[in-house]
């Protein structure tokens, strides 16, 4: 039976690096999402078969604690997962990932208080393993909360933080070197204290406007957090799979801090974002902003030969994408050029806008990423901009001084109209206000956005329906 599981295990770490090649294209993204489905299963019956051989209890009690932990994990999951707003997805898998945390400090005071002889490997294998699952229990929870707006999003500067940090590893080293000379419970315990501590402040210092790499971060401590428990149980594909997710988390954390021009030790010791919202008292800075409403962007669009769409996380919020996707297919039938540009930070976590648009069944051929897309803006007659904020903040090239300055963003303002879509004139998520409300060739559309682009629809059918479908030419 043991030599059978292991080679089930063999094919579902298969499937798993399957999964992670198929979700690295939206195109493949279905099938990528079945092969883990099905890798997941496989490992699941098995280790079910595993646990039924191994178990000293009587076979049908086994069965039924197992049956007992499935149901009610897997009603509580379904019952959650159908609840869930698209909006919602980051917070939760912040909270999913603290699940994983919890779980390796679990496995690991099991582990610790069962195995009798265990050597100084297998010691450290427990230290480790609690310790990153309990900073990411509670850097997880910190997470869950700056994203549900539970808490404020503004990052927590308490004096000398980088030295509280500091101080927290120097007294998890010093712990490991008591838990290894004299194995007792002591010193796990403090430790612990000191892990769970140290993800709170971790996560609590860093801003709104860094809480995407702070979720993908997260993934990456989960993953490694499961590779320690399976070292601790002695589960080759526990380790494998969580060195996935511990290597795929912290490549996909170091690509978000490169599209953000910041170094990943400057958001782990606290990001630039502070508690999002905030209302300007005035434009005497900026100057003058200009409204437009829904029949003039229509009219707009409708002379439009090139058009490009920015969403952001406001677009989420408000549902939009079905709109836009609607708003979209009416332009590309007359013949308009419409793309989307997404930046790699746009929303509240990475992919998220990818993820909408494909649910509204926006082609995946006109969705780009920025760099793609950056180039074309000059060319382009009318930019919408919805739900955007930081992601298209000219100050980050322009202004030094501005706490996103050097960030990477999407250059909308070179294009002849931009069109941006706001419920008011607050800023973004990062708390940075953004002069490209201000320019000449931008006009606030304020309002829900959903209701607007619908607005703009049914102003751009009233005018294709009086003058006819206009004729193009590239």
């Amino acid at each position: 039976m043991t030599s059978f599981v292991q080679a089930v295990y063999v094919l579902a770490a298969i499937l798993f690096v399957l999964s992670l090649a198929g979700l690295s294209r939206p195109d493949a993204a279905r099938r990528g999402s079945i092969f883990g489905m099905v890798g997941m299963g496989l490992a699941v019956v098995a280790t079910l078969l595993l646990s039924l051989e191994q178990s000293q209890r009587e076979w049908f009690v086994t069965l039924l604690l197992i049956a007992l932990a499935l149901g009610i994990g897997a009603t509580v999951g379904t019952w959650r997962a159908r609840r869930v707003e698209m909006t919602q997805m980051p917070e939760m898998i912040a909270m999913l990932h603290s699940f994983v945390g919890l779980a390796a400090v679990l496995v690991g005071f099991n582990s610790y208080l069962t195995e009798t002889h265990a050597d100084a490997v297998h010691l450290v294998e427990v230290f480790l393993g609690v310790l990153i699952g309990a900073v990411t229990f509670t850097g997880s929870i910190v997470a869950y909360l700056k994203l549900s707006a539970r808490i404020k999003s503004a990052p927590l500067t308490l004096p000398g933080r980088n030295l509280l940090n500091l101080g927290a590893l120097v007294a998890s080293a010093g712990l490991l070197a008591w838990f290894l000379a004299s194995p007792s419970l002591p010193p796990l315990l403090l430790m612990a204290v000191v892990a769970l501590l140290l993800g709170w402040h971790l996560v609590a210092s860093i801003g709104g406007g860094d809480m995407p790499v702070v979720v993908s971060m997260l993934n990456s401590y989960s993953g490694w957090a499961a590779a320690a428990a399976g070292f601790m149980l002695n589960n080759n594909l526990l380790i494998v799979t969580g060195a996935l997710v511990g290597s795929s988390g912290a490549i996909l954390s170091y690509i978000m801090c490169k599209a953000m021009n910041r170094s990943f030790i400057s958001v782990i010791l606290g990001g630039f974002g502070s508690e999002g919202g905030t209302v300007v008292a005035s434009d005497t800075e900026h100057g003058e902003h200009h409204e437009t409403h829904a029949a003039e962007v229509a009219e707009q669009l409708s002379q439009a030969r090139r058009v490009i769409i920015t969403p952001g996380y406001g677009m989420a919020v408000a549902k939009a994408q079905y709109p836009v996707a609607d708003l979209v297919a009416r332009l590309r039938s007359a013949g308009v050029d419409v793309r989307f540009g997404v930046h790699p930070v746009a929303g509240r976590l990475p992919g998220h806008m990818n993820v909408l648009l494909a649910e509204a069944k926006v082609p995946y051929d006109i969705v780009l990423e920025m760099d793609e897309i950056n180039d074309d803006f000059a060319d382009t007659d009318v930019v919408l901009v919805i739900g955007a904020n930081d992601t298209v903040n000219p100050a980050a090239l322009d202004d030094p001084s501005s706490p996103i300055a050097g960030m990477p963003v999407l250059e909308v303002w070179n294009a002849k109209q931009v069109v941006v879509f706001k419920r008011s004139m607050a800023t973004g998520y990062a708390g940075v206000q953004n002069p490209l409300f201000f320019r000449d060739n931008t006009a606030m559309l304020f309002g829900d956005a959903k209701a607007q682009v619908a607005n703009i629809v049914h102003a751009l059918a009233a005018v294709t329906e009086q003058d006819g479908p206009v004729a193009h030419t590239p």
